[in-house]
Protein backbone atom coordinates (compact mmCIF):
# COMPACT_ATOMS: atom_id res chain seq x y z
CA UNK A 1 0.00 0.00 0.00
CA UNK A 2 1.14 3.52 -0.68
CA UNK A 3 1.38 6.18 1.97
CA UNK A 4 -1.99 7.55 0.88
CA UNK A 5 -3.67 4.17 1.21
CA UNK A 6 -4.37 3.66 -2.51
CA UNK A 7 -3.99 0.13 -3.77
CA UNK A 8 -0.82 -0.38 -5.82
CA UNK A 9 -1.21 -2.00 -9.23
CA UNK A 10 0.91 -2.64 -12.34
CA UNK A 11 0.09 -2.57 -16.04
CA UNK A 12 1.30 -5.08 -18.61
CA UNK A 13 1.03 -4.30 -22.33
CA UNK A 14 1.35 -6.61 -25.31
CA UNK A 15 2.19 -4.33 -28.23
CA UNK A 16 1.62 -6.31 -31.41
CA UNK A 17 1.70 -5.39 -35.05
CA UNK A 18 -2.10 -5.38 -35.39
CA UNK A 19 -3.42 -5.26 -31.82
CA UNK A 20 -2.36 -3.82 -28.50
CA UNK A 21 -3.57 -5.66 -25.41
CA UNK A 22 -3.22 -4.12 -21.98
CA UNK A 23 -3.95 -5.61 -18.58
CA UNK A 24 -3.92 -4.20 -15.05
CA UNK A 25 -3.02 -6.40 -12.10
CA UNK A 26 -2.33 -6.32 -8.41
CA UNK A 27 1.25 -6.71 -7.23
CA UNK A 28 0.36 -10.35 -6.56
CA UNK A 29 0.06 -10.87 -10.33
CA UNK A 30 -3.73 -11.34 -10.42
CA UNK A 31 -5.11 -9.65 -13.57
CA UNK A 32 -8.06 -7.39 -12.77
CA UNK A 33 -9.06 -6.08 -16.21
CA UNK A 34 -7.93 -6.07 -19.85
CA UNK A 35 -8.46 -3.89 -22.93
CA UNK A 36 -7.74 -4.60 -26.62
CA UNK A 37 -7.44 -2.07 -29.47
CA UNK A 38 -5.99 -1.91 -33.01
CA UNK A 39 -2.36 -0.75 -32.84
CA UNK A 40 -1.61 2.86 -33.77
CA UNK A 41 1.62 3.61 -35.63
CA UNK A 42 4.63 5.80 -34.88
CA UNK A 43 4.17 8.86 -32.61
CA UNK A 44 0.40 8.24 -32.31
CA UNK A 45 1.25 5.15 -30.30
CA UNK A 46 2.34 7.22 -27.28
CA UNK A 47 -1.08 8.77 -26.81
CA UNK A 48 -2.78 5.44 -27.30
CA UNK A 49 -0.69 3.74 -24.61
CA UNK A 50 -1.17 6.65 -22.20
CA UNK A 51 -4.96 6.48 -22.64
CA UNK A 52 -5.01 2.71 -22.18
CA UNK A 53 -3.18 2.99 -18.85
CA UNK A 54 -5.57 5.75 -17.75
CA UNK A 55 -8.66 3.74 -18.73
CA UNK A 56 -7.40 0.63 -16.96
CA UNK A 57 -6.60 2.63 -13.83
CA UNK A 58 -10.09 4.15 -13.81
CA UNK A 59 -11.63 0.69 -14.23
CA UNK A 60 -10.23 -0.48 -10.89
CA UNK A 61 -11.08 2.79 -9.06
CA UNK A 62 -8.77 4.27 -6.47
CA UNK A 63 -5.65 2.32 -7.48
CA UNK A 64 -2.21 3.74 -8.17
CA UNK A 65 -0.13 2.32 -11.02
CA UNK A 66 3.46 1.91 -9.84
CA UNK A 67 5.04 0.27 -12.93
CA UNK A 68 4.22 -0.51 -16.57
CA UNK A 69 5.92 -3.13 -18.73
CA UNK A 70 5.56 -3.27 -22.51
CA UNK A 71 6.30 -6.25 -24.71
CA UNK A 72 6.74 -4.98 -28.27
CA UNK A 73 7.24 -6.57 -31.69
CA UNK A 74 10.86 -5.44 -32.01
CA UNK A 75 14.26 -5.44 -30.33
CA UNK A 76 14.38 -3.26 -27.19
CA UNK A 77 16.98 -0.50 -27.35
CA UNK A 78 17.69 0.28 -23.70
CA UNK A 79 19.86 3.28 -24.53
CA UNK A 80 17.18 4.98 -26.63
CA UNK A 81 14.24 3.57 -24.68
CA UNK A 82 12.43 2.28 -27.76
CA UNK A 83 12.19 -0.66 -30.17
CA UNK A 84 14.44 -1.17 -33.18
CA UNK A 85 13.89 -3.73 -35.95
CA UNK A 86 10.16 -3.14 -35.53
CA UNK A 87 8.71 -3.16 -39.08
CA UNK A 88 5.31 -4.36 -37.87
CA UNK A 89 5.02 -1.31 -35.60
CA UNK A 90 5.74 1.17 -38.37
CA UNK A 91 9.30 1.72 -37.07
CA UNK A 92 9.84 3.43 -33.72
CA UNK A 93 13.50 4.47 -33.95
CA UNK A 94 12.59 8.13 -33.41
CA UNK A 95 9.98 7.50 -30.71
CA UNK A 96 11.42 7.43 -27.16
CA UNK A 97 8.71 5.25 -25.66
CA UNK A 98 10.21 4.80 -22.20
CA UNK A 99 11.17 8.43 -21.56
CA UNK A 100 7.97 9.87 -23.03
CA UNK A 101 5.67 7.48 -21.19
CA UNK A 102 7.46 7.85 -17.86
CA UNK A 103 7.03 11.62 -18.16
CA UNK A 104 3.35 11.27 -19.01
CA UNK A 105 2.46 8.51 -16.54
CA UNK A 106 4.72 9.38 -13.61
CA UNK A 107 5.98 5.87 -12.90
CA UNK A 108 8.70 3.48 -14.19
CA UNK A 109 8.21 1.98 -17.66
CA UNK A 110 10.23 -0.99 -18.96
CA UNK A 111 10.23 -2.56 -22.42
CA UNK A 112 11.06 -6.04 -23.68
CA UNK A 113 10.54 -8.03 -26.87
CA UNK A 114 6.93 -9.27 -27.06
CA UNK A 115 7.85 -12.91 -27.62
CA UNK A 116 10.28 -12.79 -24.69
CA UNK A 117 7.42 -11.41 -22.61
CA UNK A 118 5.18 -14.29 -23.70
CA UNK A 119 7.95 -16.75 -22.81
CA UNK A 120 8.06 -15.20 -19.35
CA UNK A 121 4.30 -15.73 -19.08
CA UNK A 122 4.70 -19.38 -20.06
CA UNK A 123 7.49 -19.77 -17.51
CA UNK A 124 5.40 -18.49 -14.62
CA UNK A 125 1.86 -19.55 -15.58
CA UNK A 126 1.93 -21.83 -18.63
CA UNK A 127 3.32 -25.08 -20.02
CA UNK A 128 6.85 -23.82 -19.40
CA UNK A 129 6.28 -23.92 -15.66
CA UNK A 130 8.55 -26.57 -14.18
CA UNK A 131 10.80 -26.63 -17.28
CA UNK A 132 14.38 -25.49 -16.79
CA UNK A 133 14.73 -24.56 -20.47
CA UNK A 134 12.36 -24.10 -23.42
CA UNK A 135 11.78 -21.99 -26.52
CA UNK A 136 8.51 -20.11 -26.97
CA UNK A 137 7.84 -19.79 -30.71
CA UNK A 138 5.23 -17.23 -31.73
CA UNK A 139 3.87 -17.28 -35.28
CA UNK A 140 1.28 -14.69 -36.25
CA UNK A 141 1.81 -11.27 -37.82
CA UNK A 142 5.48 -12.32 -37.81
CA UNK A 143 7.62 -14.99 -36.18
CA UNK A 144 9.84 -14.73 -33.12
CA UNK A 145 11.30 -16.89 -30.37
CA UNK A 146 11.63 -16.26 -26.65
CA UNK A 147 14.34 -18.37 -25.01
CA UNK A 148 14.28 -19.52 -21.40
CA UNK A 149 17.57 -21.17 -20.47
CA UNK A 150 18.23 -22.58 -17.01
CA UNK A 151 15.10 -20.88 -15.69
CA UNK A 152 16.02 -17.41 -16.93
CA UNK A 153 14.96 -15.38 -19.94
CA UNK A 154 17.84 -15.10 -22.40
CA UNK A 155 17.66 -11.99 -24.60
CA UNK A 156 21.15 -12.18 -26.09
CA UNK A 157 24.03 -9.72 -25.98
CA UNK A 158 22.05 -6.90 -27.59
CA UNK A 159 18.46 -8.01 -26.95
CA UNK A 160 18.01 -9.63 -30.36
CA UNK A 161 18.14 -13.33 -29.46
CA UNK A 162 15.30 -15.27 -31.06
CA UNK A 163 14.78 -13.02 -34.12
CA UNK A 164 14.45 -16.16 -36.25
CA UNK A 165 12.47 -14.33 -38.92
CA UNK A 166 15.89 -13.31 -40.25
CA UNK A 167 17.09 -16.90 -40.71
CA UNK A 168 18.19 -17.14 -44.37
CA UNK A 169 15.70 -19.86 -45.31
CA UNK A 170 12.22 -20.04 -46.83
CA UNK A 171 12.71 -17.22 -49.35
CA UNK A 172 15.73 -15.71 -51.07
CA UNK A 173 17.74 -13.94 -48.32
CA UNK A 174 19.69 -11.96 -50.95
CA UNK A 175 16.56 -10.32 -52.32
CA UNK A 176 16.22 -6.85 -50.72
CA UNK A 177 12.44 -7.37 -50.62
CA UNK A 178 12.99 -10.17 -48.10
CA UNK A 179 15.39 -8.27 -45.87
CA UNK A 180 12.98 -5.89 -44.14
CA UNK A 181 11.05 -8.60 -42.27
CA UNK A 182 13.55 -11.39 -42.90
CA UNK A 183 13.67 -14.28 -45.35
CA UNK A 184 11.88 -16.77 -43.08
CA UNK A 185 9.23 -14.29 -41.93
CA UNK A 186 8.40 -13.59 -45.56
CA UNK A 187 7.42 -17.27 -45.79
CA UNK A 188 5.61 -17.68 -42.45
CA UNK A 189 3.89 -14.36 -41.64
CA UNK A 190 0.11 -14.39 -41.37
CA UNK A 191 -0.46 -12.20 -44.42
CA UNK A 192 1.78 -14.51 -46.46
CA UNK A 193 -0.24 -17.57 -45.43
CA UNK A 194 -3.44 -15.81 -46.48
CA UNK A 195 -1.92 -14.68 -49.79
CA UNK A 196 -0.62 -18.20 -50.50
CA UNK A 197 -4.14 -19.58 -50.27
CA UNK A 198 -5.75 -16.68 -52.13
CA UNK A 199 -3.37 -17.09 -55.06
CA UNK A 200 -4.00 -20.84 -55.15
CA UNK A 201 -7.78 -20.40 -55.47
CA UNK A 202 -7.72 -17.16 -57.46
CA UNK A 203 -9.63 -15.28 -54.74
CA UNK A 204 -10.14 -11.57 -55.33
CA UNK A 205 -11.76 -10.66 -51.99
CA UNK A 206 -10.01 -10.28 -48.65
CA UNK A 207 -8.71 -13.55 -47.21
CA UNK A 208 -7.23 -13.83 -43.70
CA UNK A 209 -5.12 -16.48 -42.04
CA UNK A 210 -8.16 -17.27 -39.89
CA UNK A 211 -10.12 -18.00 -43.08
CA UNK A 212 -7.43 -20.44 -44.21
CA UNK A 213 -7.70 -22.41 -40.98
CA UNK A 214 -11.50 -22.43 -41.19
CA UNK A 215 -11.45 -23.74 -44.76
CA UNK A 216 -8.78 -26.29 -43.95
CA UNK A 217 -11.04 -27.55 -41.15
CA UNK A 218 -13.78 -28.01 -43.75
CA UNK A 219 -11.44 -30.11 -45.89
CA UNK A 220 -10.51 -27.51 -48.53
CA UNK A 221 -7.45 -29.08 -50.25
CA UNK A 222 -5.93 -25.70 -51.16
CA UNK A 223 -6.22 -24.51 -47.56
CA UNK A 224 -4.67 -27.76 -46.33
CA UNK A 225 -1.82 -27.30 -48.81
CA UNK A 226 -1.26 -23.73 -47.61
CA UNK A 227 -1.04 -24.94 -43.99
CA UNK A 228 1.28 -27.76 -45.01
CA UNK A 229 3.66 -25.22 -46.56
CA UNK A 230 3.47 -23.19 -43.33
CA UNK A 231 4.27 -26.28 -41.28
CA UNK A 232 7.13 -27.20 -43.58
CA UNK A 233 9.10 -24.03 -42.98
CA UNK A 234 8.19 -23.81 -39.31
CA UNK A 235 9.66 -27.30 -38.95
CA UNK A 236 12.85 -26.13 -40.66
CA UNK A 237 13.07 -23.24 -38.17
CA UNK A 238 12.59 -25.52 -35.15
CA UNK A 239 15.24 -27.96 -36.37
CA UNK A 240 17.69 -25.12 -36.97
CA UNK A 241 17.01 -23.60 -33.56
CA UNK A 242 17.30 -26.97 -31.85
CA UNK A 243 20.68 -27.57 -33.47
CA UNK A 244 22.02 -24.33 -31.99
CA UNK A 245 20.22 -23.97 -28.65
CA UNK A 246 18.83 -27.43 -27.75
CA UNK A 247 16.07 -25.97 -25.53
CA UNK A 248 14.45 -29.34 -24.78
CA UNK A 249 10.90 -28.10 -25.46
CA UNK A 250 9.23 -25.88 -28.03
CA UNK A 251 6.04 -24.07 -26.97
CA UNK A 252 4.01 -22.76 -29.91
CA UNK A 253 1.88 -19.62 -29.63
CA UNK A 254 0.53 -16.71 -31.64
CA UNK A 255 -2.45 -16.49 -33.94
CA UNK A 256 -1.02 -19.17 -36.24
CA UNK A 257 1.44 -21.10 -34.08
CA UNK A 258 -1.14 -21.50 -31.34
CA UNK A 259 -3.58 -23.35 -33.62
CA UNK A 260 -3.60 -27.09 -32.84
CA UNK A 261 -4.48 -27.80 -36.49
CA UNK A 262 -0.89 -26.94 -37.39
CA UNK A 263 0.55 -29.70 -35.19
CA UNK A 264 -0.13 -32.76 -37.41
CA UNK A 265 1.56 -31.37 -40.55
CA UNK A 266 4.33 -29.92 -38.38
CA UNK A 267 5.05 -33.32 -36.84
CA UNK A 268 5.02 -34.87 -40.32
CA UNK A 269 7.65 -32.41 -41.50
CA UNK A 270 9.76 -32.86 -38.35
CA UNK A 271 9.76 -36.59 -39.05
CA UNK A 272 10.76 -35.99 -42.68
CA UNK A 273 13.62 -33.81 -41.41
CA UNK A 274 14.77 -36.66 -39.17
CA UNK A 275 13.60 -35.13 -35.87
CA UNK A 276 10.33 -36.94 -34.98
CA UNK A 277 11.10 -36.91 -31.25
CA UNK A 278 11.42 -33.14 -30.94
CA UNK A 279 9.17 -32.04 -28.05
CA UNK A 280 6.54 -29.57 -29.25
CA UNK A 281 3.49 -28.33 -27.33
CA UNK A 282 0.89 -25.66 -28.03
CA UNK A 283 0.52 -22.88 -25.46
CA UNK A 284 -2.47 -23.29 -23.16
CA UNK A 285 -2.39 -19.57 -22.30
CA UNK A 286 -3.06 -18.26 -25.81
CA UNK A 287 -3.27 -14.46 -25.96
CA UNK A 288 -3.00 -14.31 -22.15
CA UNK A 289 0.70 -15.29 -22.19
CA UNK A 290 2.09 -11.85 -23.19
CA UNK A 291 -0.13 -10.02 -20.69
CA UNK A 292 0.85 -12.35 -17.84
CA UNK A 293 4.51 -12.04 -18.81
CA UNK A 294 4.35 -8.23 -19.00
CA UNK A 295 2.63 -8.09 -15.62
CA UNK A 296 5.37 -10.29 -14.16
CA UNK A 297 8.07 -8.05 -15.67
CA UNK A 298 6.39 -4.94 -14.23
CA UNK A 299 6.28 -6.57 -10.78
CA UNK A 300 9.92 -7.62 -11.06
CA UNK A 301 10.83 -4.05 -12.10
CA UNK A 302 9.01 -2.70 -9.05
CA UNK A 303 10.78 -5.15 -6.74
CA UNK A 304 14.17 -4.34 -8.25
CA UNK A 305 13.52 -0.60 -7.89
CA UNK A 306 12.48 -1.04 -4.25
CA UNK A 307 15.57 -3.11 -3.46
CA UNK A 308 17.80 -0.52 -5.14
CA UNK A 309 16.28 2.28 -3.06
CA UNK A 310 16.73 0.27 0.14
CA UNK A 311 20.41 -0.48 -0.51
Amino acid sequence: MSAGGAREVVVGIDLGGTKVRAGIAGVDGAVLNELVEPTRRGPELLGQLERLVERLTASVGGARVVATAIGGAGVPDDEEGTFSLAPNLGELDDVGLVGELEARLGHPVVIENDVNIAALGELTDGVGRGESSFAFVAVGTGIGVGLVLDGRLWSGASGGAGEVGYLPIGTDPLDPRNQRRGALEEKLAGDVLARRYAEAVGATGEITAHDVFERAGAGDPDALAALDEEARWLAHALVALDAVVDPGLFVLGGGIGGRVELLPPLRTWLARLGRPALRVRVSALGSAAPILGAVRLAIDTLVTSTEREAS
